[in-house]
């Protein structure tokens, strides 16, 4: 697309969809570029991007806060943080390896795309560590939400309402978050041997423990054997201890092992960007389900179809992988998104089509709302953009072109 407008401020932005709207032009946000193929595709008319909107504005550490305009690089954030011993307690992913694009990733685009890895169950979600707001709004208008600071968060949450909204409510300009302290140790507990039903019910036995654990996952049997990873933080002194402990409560699942340092970085690095999918052609999704549901779910659609898998969040995330043999032989990306989304009848929960070479094939990427909740985000819509310019179409496929 050539029409790209750079603008230098919030201002610049505002005054550009303000003039959009009254055009009914429509415009598809860019950050870094790095996760345009995330959601359904956008035909607009122009694209806006936000990367001249650059810095850290504030970073407070003794008040564990930080302040950053949408278009500063995720990777100069957490390098301020790392030299004070701080982190984004979200785990924010580069999915760069797993989509096949280039750029930078954005904070900006880190909080549109509600962006959350490994250690979402236990620290909380990007938007549960979001504490501030400014974004332009589809008529042009300036607004702020939250604060600078913890305690300042006042007012209407719209905070929350604007991560994970994909562009399609506002155009973020700045976003302030809490952080927290790096930890002083870590490591990771190995349970190698178990099928999906028993590493479930050893992570949720793991999950339910009072050693604190900062990520839960499994990864099936492929050229190695199968292992639970149970990751553990904290201080030197103390760690050593619930790590023995976490062993003894899980020796019955299998064979225990532990990672450490570089072994330990890379493993999860691998789970928080879905490595295991990364440069290989197909379709993946990302299911949402309560953790003790995966095991149904799981027997459901792989009697369905030959798909390969692995667990974050406990079980709470499932990534799902489609090669193109799958594909050809289940309707394409369609097919088995309705396979995988049948297999949550009875049970609820989300699958996201997060990447496919044939994406003009599926209806609509995200999980169709239920009649009521689509009633409340089409109003919701209406109020934030009600000319339907901003991103048109990223979450709801049936939005057609404004105008």
């Amino acid at each position: 697309m050539s029409n790209i407008q750079y603008p230098n401020s919030e201002e610049e932005i505002a005054e550009i969809v303000g003039k959009a709207n009254a055009d009914a032009t429509t415009i598809e946000i860019v950050g870094g570029g790095t996760r345009l193929g995330l959601g359904n595709p956008v035909n607009a008319d122009m694209q806006l991007s936000t990367s001249k909107l650059s810095g850290i504005t504030l970073y407070e550490p003794g008040a564990l806060t930080i302040v950053a305009k949408a278009g500063t690089p995720l990777v100069e954030i957490e390098k301020a943080l790392a030299k004070e011993g701080q982190h984004l307690p979200f785990e924010p992913a580069d999915y760069r390896p797993l989509m096949g694009s280039k750029g930078e990733p954005t904070i900006g685009g880190v909080v549109a795309c509600g962006i959350s890895g490994p250690k979402r169950f236990q620290g909380g979600a990007c938007r549960d560590c979001l504490i501030g707001v400014r974004f332009i709004n589809g008529t042009g208008d300036i607004v702020k939400n939250g604060g600078r600071v913890m305690k300042n968060v006042t007012g209407y949450d719209l905070v929350k309402l604007l991560a994970g909204s994909f562009g399609t409510l506002g155009i973020l300009s700045e976003v302030s978050f809490k952080v927290l302290p790096l930890a002083e140790k870590t490591t990771t507990i190995v349970v190698e041997g178990p099928a999906h039903s028993e590493a479930i019910a050893a992570l949720s036995k793991a999950a339910t423990s009072p050693f604190d654990p900062t990520g839960l996952a499994y990864l099936p049997a492929d050229d190695k054997a199968a292992r639970v990873l149970i990751r553990l933080e904290g201080f030197s002194n103390q760690l050593e201890y619930r790590a023995e402990r976490v062993s003894e409560l899980l020796q019955s699942f299998g064979t225990i092992s532990r990672l450490d340092d570089k072994q330990h970085l890379d493993i999860w690095q691998q789970v928080r960007e879905c490595s295991k999918f990364a440069g290989r052609a197909g379709s993946v999704w990302r299911v949402s389900v309560k953790p003790g549901d995966a095991d149904g779910f799981l027997n459901r659609i792989l009697n369905e179809a030959e798909l390969e898998y692995f667990l974050d969040w406990a079980g709470g995330l499932i990534w799902v992988f489609a090669c193109d043999e799958t594909l050809g032989a289940n309707g394409g990306s369609a097919g088995v998104t309705t396979i995988l989304r049948n297999g949550l009848s009875g049970i609820g929960g989300h699958v996201t089509l997060v990447r496919a070479s044939d994406k003009d094939d599926v209806a609509n990427s995200f999980q169709p709302e239920a009649p009521g909740v689509a009633a409340l985000s089409a109003a919701i819509k209406q109020q934030f953009d009600p000319a339907n310019i901003l991103n048109p179409g990223r979450m709801n496929a049936s939005q057609v072109k404004a105008g």
